[in-house]
């Protein structure tokens, strides 16, 4: 006879097995946006796509999902092309080092693709190229001859990222050829810029010249394509977008001002060869042109998973069977519900299709943007020079995940969120538990056959305190259900600590010491069974967001993976002997905050801060004056859990006048945290007295 309840116990995918979709299970198919194959990514695009990603991908698994999650870099197109002009090499050679980086600093942030590949392969080449003629086949290419612009002194056509200028809509001064990255508008060609000037060679001169190209005919697709915008935006709940909003209507400038035909090729070498297709006239003019980087990149999420299993059909060409979830920063969104789908469509076979998309805004650093070039912010190569775990990083990127504005980073609160949130509230329960267990039940986890109903009807007092707690745990349970499910990632790691929380006060309503066991024996041991099995269903809950700790927890136990419950319940019985206890995280010293500012602060410290504006000084003496109002802690448990309560409904509130919440009454949630802070002044007062 075991001493667990093994149906809760989670299927593991075995090592080497190619995972396919099961007519028996619910199938998940998972992407994040294919990062560039020509830089270092920095902790924005770590926590924008593949971070955020791999979370849902571990939820689905915890929820015993069949889930794939397939990524990769994204290696062809003229930000490749440049970047190896600059440095000297072929573009192969770029892609060769820069796809080795990306990989090493996945691995460290322990993000866990079923596969990761790359777009520079022989079935992305084929898989495009049949795209292609098929929307040539079904009519939707249009051949067009057009003024491009032309370096005189590099003697060649200049494709988009060849060429940079004022930005016509917001005049960034740096806005590249195809988009602005300043106010994230797209461009159908680089003529759009205000003073252009070519990249690689700045004061050559720029003509313009005809050349022909192949364009997707958008205008024609746009019926079919916002059709089923409206639809699945509403059958799935989709948050609003640049694209659609709220009210399923259609809001993207380009769109409602009618799409218009769009350039499919480009005057480059690096990328995938324009196919030939029988007409020499035709032929001829396309030769030598590749495939415009935007046809080719969301393509490369069916190549991968081509390149991971001979039998990618049964996930991309499954519609019924298969649910599509992708993930991507802001900048990322008009590409993928515009232009990917559009491709779909005019490519006329019948294609697993986006069931929900998850975008973020930016991630700031300290009051800035990260820069590599001048050292500015933690980029993903660098992170672990900290000497950090990976579990601490990954914990707070996704408690300031930008899912509904710009966040921030900054050193203050990395160290705060630490020692706070994860030392003294998730690390302090689950050590205080298990050492206990160890030390007192000699590693047993204490109570009697009967006690796993959750019945004391000899203890009425106790059972009233239990019943509330597992009331408590239970709407916890639902909401982070609820939360994961919609890929709100931030307010779900919010109800793991809540989790947490309720397992402190849960130790400390019942007064859980060495007199307890002393006193009221019967108690202690339920008191301790209630507690590990909640730090069982913990192991679970928290291993989306950080599953070393997650790993750690289940080591600790000495039981196996579970599954994510619904509800509350005794899963792990009287007598099942759990493993060593040992600290979950470690106390950063304050100290380290400076150090790391000025390590990764790069030229931005020395740079003169910007004069301020009037709402600015407003926000920041508002900030001030509340700092100095506010009520210091008592350097008690009990205080330290209820400011931890306060703290976290404030984040909650927040979370609900921007949207991220939108299932929660605003009245309900300001009085329970005006009923906190009441308790938090009466609880001073009384310490006041004694």
């Amino acid at each position: 006879m075991t001493t667990y309840n093994e149906q809760v116990e989670r299927k593991l995918v075995e090592k080497d097995k190619v995972i396919l979709p099961e007519d028996d299970r619910e199938n998940v198919l998972i992407t994040s946006a294919l990062p560039y194959c020509n830089n270092v990514p920095h902790l924005g695009n770590v926590i924008g796509s593949t971070l955020s990603a791999d979370v849902f991908a571990r939820f689905n698994r915890v929820r015993n999902r069949n889930t794939l999650y397939v990524c990769g870099t994204d290696e062809y197109g003229t930000a490749t092309e440049t970047k190896a002009i600059e440095d000297g090499i072929t573009p192969k050679e770029l892609c060769d080092k820069f796809t080795a980086i990306h990989k090493q600093v996945y691995d460290w942030f322990e993000i866990e693709f079923d596969k990761f590949g790359r777009t520079s392969t022989d079935k992305q080449t084929e898989i495009v190229q049949d795209f292609y003629k098929n929307i040539r086949s079904n009519n939707l290419l249009v051949k067009s001859t057009r003024e491009q612009i032309y370096s005189v002194e590099e003697d060649k056509f200049l494709a988009d990222r060849f060429v940079e200028g004022t930005c016509p809509y917001c005049q960034a001064d740096d806005a590249r050829g195809d988009q602005c990255d300043k106010c994230s508008r797209t461009f159908d060609s680089p003529l759009e810029l205000q003073s252009p000037r070519s990249k690689m060679n700045p004061n050559s001169q720029l003509v313009t010249r005809p050349t022909a190209h192949m364009y997707l005919d958008l205008g024609k697709l746009q019926p079919s394509l916002e059709g089923w915008l409206k639809d699945t935006a509403k059958q799935y709940n989709w948050p609003a977008n640049i694209i659609i909003n709220s009210d399923r209507e259609i809001v993207e400038a380009r769109m409602k001002a009618g799409l218009q035909p769009s350039a499919i090729t480009r005057d480059l070498k690096w990328g995938v060869p324009v196919p030939a297709v029988g007409d020499a006239e035709e032929d001829a003019e396309m030769a030598g042109k590749v495939m415009y980087v935007w046809m080719d990149a969301p393509i490369g999420y069916i190549s991968i998973t081509a390149n991971y299993t001979d039998q990618w059909q049964k996930w991309w060409l499954n519609p019924k069977n298969v649910n599509l979830y992708q993930f991507m920063g802001k900048d990322n969104v008009y590409f993928h519900l515009c232009f990917f789908p559009s491709l779909l469509l005019a490519d006329g076979r019948d294609w697993t299709r986006l069931k929900y998309i998850s975008s973020t805004d930016y991630l700031q650093y300290e009051g800035g943007k990260f820069s590599k070039s001048k050292g500015v912010g933690v980029f993903g190569n660098s992170a672990k020079e900290t000497g950090l775990s990976p579990s601490v990083w990954r914990y707070f990127l996704l408690s300031r995940r930008p899912e509904s504005g710009d966040t921030e980073f900054t050193w203050s609160d990395f160290v705060s969120a630490n020692n706070n949130n994860l030392l003294k509230n998730f690390g302090n329960f689950v050590n205080r538990v298990l050492k206990f267990t160890a030390a007192k039940f000699d590693s047993l986890v204490p109570g009697e056959a009967q006690d796993t109903n959750l019945i004391f009807s000899d203890d009425s007092e106790f059972m009233a305190r239990k019943n509330s707690f597992v009331k408590d745990i239970n709407e916890i349970l639902k909401r982070y259900i609820d939360s994961m499910e919609r890929a709100h990632l931030r307010s779900g790691l919010e109800d793991v600590l809540a989790l947490s929380r309720r397992g402190n006060e849960w130790i400390q309503e019942n007064k859980l010491d060495n007199a307890l066991l002393a006193e009221h024996p019967r108690r202690a041991q339920r008191t301790i069974l209630v507690a590990i099995n909640l730090i069982y269903i913990l192991s679970a809950a928290v291993h989306p967001f950080m599953p070393s700790t997650s790993e750690s927890i289940i080591n600790q136990l000495n039981a196996p993976p579970r599954t994510l419950p619904e509800t509350f319940a005794i899963d792990l019985y009287p007598g099942h002997r759990i493993g060593t206890p040992s600290i979950l995280f470690t106390r950063i010293d304050e100290k380290m905050e400076d150090v790391w500012r000025k390590k990764f602060g790069g030229m931005q410290s020395e740079e003169p801060k910007p004069e301020l504006s009037k709402k600015q000084l407003a926000k920041q003496a508002k900030a001030a004056k509340a700092a100095k109002e506010a009520v210091k802690v008592p350097d008690t448990p009990e205080a330290k859990v209820l400011n931890d309560s306060i703290l976290a409904q404030g984040d909650r509130i927040r979370d609900v006048k921007s949207g991220s919440i939108n299932d929660a009454d605003l009245d309900k949630e300001v009085a329970h945290l005006k009923q906190l802070k009441n308790d938090m002044e009466a609880m001073i007062k009384k310490l006041e007295s004694m």
